[in-house]
């Protein structure tokens, strides 16, 4: 039962932040939807131990981040006028998977690698207005010291219900960015800043299995 194939659909929703450096203070930030498509494959590691399998997926979601009112000045400043940035991404994660199979269920974990890129982006000012006009030129607009290519570790858990050749899948995972939202001297050669998105996303998916189980 541990050799085979599925491809599924995966959907969800998300809570995203950033790790910054200097600290702003924020809330966090909602992200309604995270869809993707996955494949996943099953298989005994080494001949005998049928514990594990490897997937991996084509994504498209959001990320994003929402300072608070303490941080006016610092995204005033630094942030063009934004309060609240939204970002359109599509990643492609490939993980090592484990699972433990009983009755009609499986528990999952899995954890690995994601490389990723920001095709849009969406900025929304504090109380709906900028400071300062010439912030509204980037409201929908990268800055070119702004990275828009991204990778980072993705991993999560999750329970299954397999009703063959059928199966269902809820995870919760975590994904934390290794590549800066811009460059780190963007502000200052001699002050650099960073930050780094991290999100927590909650998904459902349907999977089907496209070999004997």
């Amino acid at each position: 039962i541990n050799d085979y194939s599925m491809i599924g659909v995966q959907y969800g929703a998300g809570l995203s932040q950033v790790m910054w450096n200097p600290v702003n203070t924020q809330q966090m930030a909602l992200m309604p939807y995270n869809f993707g498509i996955t494949f996943t494959r099953y298989g005994k590691m080494f001949g005998y131990m049928p514990y594990f399998g490897f997937q991996v997926g084509l994504f498209y979601g959001q990320e994003g981040y929402n300072l608070t009112e303490e941080s006016q000045y610092v995204y005033d400043k630094y942030f063009y006028g934004a309060q609240k940035v939204v970002y359109d991404v599509i990643e492609v994660p490939v993980l090592s998977h484990m699972h433990i199979d009983f009755w009609k269920m499986k528990i999952m974990a899995e954890i690995g690698l994601y490389g990723g890129y920001r095709l849009n982006i969406h900025r929304i000012p504090f109380n709906g207005k900028y400071s300062d006009e010439k912030y509204a030129a980037y409201q929908d607009k990268f800055h070119e010291t702004e990275n828009r290519w991204g990778y980072g570790i993705k991993g999560g858990v999750g329970l299954g219900l397999v009703l063959d050749p059928v199966e269902i899948h809820i995870k919760a995972a975590y994904k934390h960015a290794l590549v800066s939202l811009y460059e780190p001297n963007f502000a200052s050669d001699y002050y650099y800043r960073y930050a780094y998105p991290s999100n927590i996303i909650i998904s459902v998916g349907l999977h089907f299995q496209i070999t004997k189980r």
